[in-house]
Formats: C-alpha cells, sequence, structure tokens
C-alpha cells in the first residue's frame, strides 16, 4: 500500500532535575555541595533513508516520545542524558508544521536530517550555586521540559521522468516493459490509482528512474479526480513524458489539455524538460495520418504491447535526463 501523507506528533524528552546533596565522610563534619546537574533530554530528529519508499508506518504509529534525562546524583554525579530519537522517513518528504502550515524540512537526499525539537536542557544541583557568601545552598533546578509539535508529512516521488497522461493512456503497461515493475494494469480508465517507480537499465550500465503517475483529467489542477494528491509527485521528476493514445481524433488538443494542468498547478511544471509519446501505435490503421504538433517538439510513435519503437523510447529518456541533469547544473 502506498501512502504519501501522515500526521504525527513528536515531543522532545525532559531535562533531569538536579540534585540537592552536601559531602558527608567521617572527619568531615561540614562537607561543602556536592549536588550534580540532570542530564538533558533526547532530542527528535527525522531523516531521510533511501530504503523507504511510503509513510505507511505512520497510518499506524502517530506518536512519537524522546526519553527524558536523569536527575543528578550526590558526590558529583550528574544524571545521563538520553539518546536522541531519530525519526526515518522516505527521500522526498517534506515536513510541515501542521499549526503553522510552515515547512520545517523538506528532505531530497538520503541521509539528510533536521532536529525538529530540542530535549529539555537539564537542571543544575546545588554545587553549581556554591558562591563565596553562600557555600552551603539548597538551591537546585527542574529540568526544562521536552517542546511537542504536530506535523504534517507529505512524500512526493523522486524520479529521473515522470509519465503523464489521461486514464488508460498506456504508462502503466510502458513502465511494466522498461523496468521490473509490475503495476496494475486493465482496460479501464483509473487503473492506476497509486504512482509506481520502476527502475530502467540502459546502456554500459546506466539507468534511470521513471515513475508512473495516475491519470489526470481536465481540472485535475483544482483537485478534481485526486488532482492534487497525483499533481505534486511530478514536482520532484527532472523531465516529463506526455502519453497520449495514437488512435486519439486530435492528440493536439490533448496535449494542450495536460500541458495546461501542469502549468496551472505550478508555472515551474512545464519548464522541465519533456517528450511527447504516442502509444498504441498498433492499433493505428493505414487511414490514420501522421500526427504533427505546432511546435518542434520531440514525438516517439511507439506501441508497448508489441515493442514496437521501445529502443527509441529508451534513447529519448536518457537525452531528457541528461538534459535535466544540465541544466539543474547550469
Amino acid at each position: 500500500m502506498f501512502i504519501d501523507e501522515a500526521r504525527i506528533i513528536v515531543k522532545s524528552g525532559q531535562g533531569g532535575s538536579g540534585c540537592v546533596s552536601f559531602r558527608r565522610e567521617k572527619f568531615v563534619p561540614k562537607g561543602g555541595p556536592d549536588g550534580g546537574d540532570g542530564g538533558n533530554g533526547g532530542s527528535v530528529i527525522i531523516m531521510a533513508d533511501r530504503h523507504l519508499h511510503t509513510l505507511i508506518d505512520f497510518r499506524y504509529h502517530h506518536k512519537y516520545q524522546a526519553a527524558r534525562g536523569q536527575h543528578g546524583q550526590g558526590a558529583n554525579k550528574q544524571g545521563k542524558s538520553a539518546p536522541d530519537l531519530i525519526i526515518k522517513v522516505p527521500a522526498g518528504t517534506v515536513i510541515r508544521d501542521a499549526e503553522t502550515g510552515e515547512i520545517v524540512a523538506d528532505f531530497v537526499h538520503d541521509g539528510d536530517n533536521c532536529v525538529i525539537v530540542k530535549g529539555g536542557r537539564g537542571g543544575r544541583g546545588n554545587a553549581a550555586f556554591t558562591t563565596s557568601t553562600n557555600q552551603a545552598p539548597r538551591k537546585w533546578e527542574v529540568g526544562q521540559p521536552g517542546q511537542q509539535k504536530i506535523l504534517e508529512l507529505e512524500l512526493k516521488l523522486l524520479a529521473d521522468i515522470g509519465l503523464v497522461g489521461f486514464p488508460n493512456a498506456g504508462k502503466s503497461t510502458l513502465l511494466s516493459r522498461i523496468s521490473a515493475a509490475h503495476p496494475k494494469i486493465a482496460d479501464y480508465p483509473f487503473t492506476t490509482l497509486e504512482p509506481n517507480l520502476g527502475i530502467v537499465s540502459y546502456k554500459n550500465f546506466q539507468h534511470l528512474v521513471v515513475a508512473d503517475i495516475p491519470g489526470l483529467i481536465a481540472g485535475s489542477h483544482q483537485g478534481k479526480g485526486l488532482g492534487h494528491k497525483f499533481l505534486r509527485h511530478i514536482e520532484r521528476t527532472l523531465a516529463l513524458a506526455f502519453m497520449i493514445e495514437a488512435t486519439e481524433p486530435r492528440p493536439e488538443k490533448t496535449f494542450k489539455i495536460l500541458f495546461n494542468e501542469l502549468k496551472a498547478f505550478s508555472p515551474m511544471l512545464v519548464k522541465k524538460p519533456f517528450i511527447i509519446l504516442l502509444t498504441k501505435s498498433d492499433l493505428q490503421d493505414g487511414s490514420v495520418k501522421a500526427v504533427k504538433f505546432k511546435d518542434d517538439f520531440t514525438v516517439i510513435s511507439f506501441s508497448a504491447a508489441t515493442g514496437e519503437n521501445l529502443p527509441a523510447v529508451l534513447d529519448a529518456f536518457f537525452k531528457l535526463m541528461l538534459q535535466a541533469n544540465s541544466k539543474n547544473m547550469a
């Protein structure tokens, strides 16, 4: 099950309290104060882990709390500080403060991490309050309380190429042919309701990650057909492949609708390098004329069912990836 949204509560540990104690030894009737400080409470750290691909764990576990620090002891023994609590999330996770809506962290790479709530500081024992005028202080401090936050986690898939198209355009079939992924495939719209990732091998041991995004419809940028839920997964892809059925009477109009939906959701999406793939070319008859687009776009007609022109699709994908990487480095 692919879960891309979650809401959790995190709380750091309270600091341990300081200790009131006086040195008591034989032949030392008036030993000085020796109360130790309390240990610090544990902080809560969230870290990106490339081995995770979904937020499903947070569906069943909502509350996370770090341990508190130990109290100080006599003989100037400081309380032990509590270990930090590390919560792992998939790379591509955006963390927001649920109360303010502010983005707390945005994890793109494996190992990215952030201290979400810092542990409370340990309180001082009476030994810390000794002065020249007060040789026997009985003052001590309570450890600082931990902090608490309610967080919203949102996962955006990280992929090199995002497959974009209307429902039943052949996105899942293509992914199953060029990778080891096994998305659900059927001859009816909205077969894919969850994004799928596939690793595609290429020449000289190269590879790329392709994302099968669930089908869009007109009005997706307004949330129709779970549009917002699907569109956000396109934001992190390096490049796009618009997939349109070759048998459609006006493929140019379909492309324009898809392009405008992405642009309305985020103008940055249409600035990504892209190609146009005309799918199901095996279903064309001789009467279908060659499709011509007004602009000089890269257009490839192929059939995932027969394998026709699949090598050309892979070549185009890797050219796109190189183009996107060089654009990001510029």
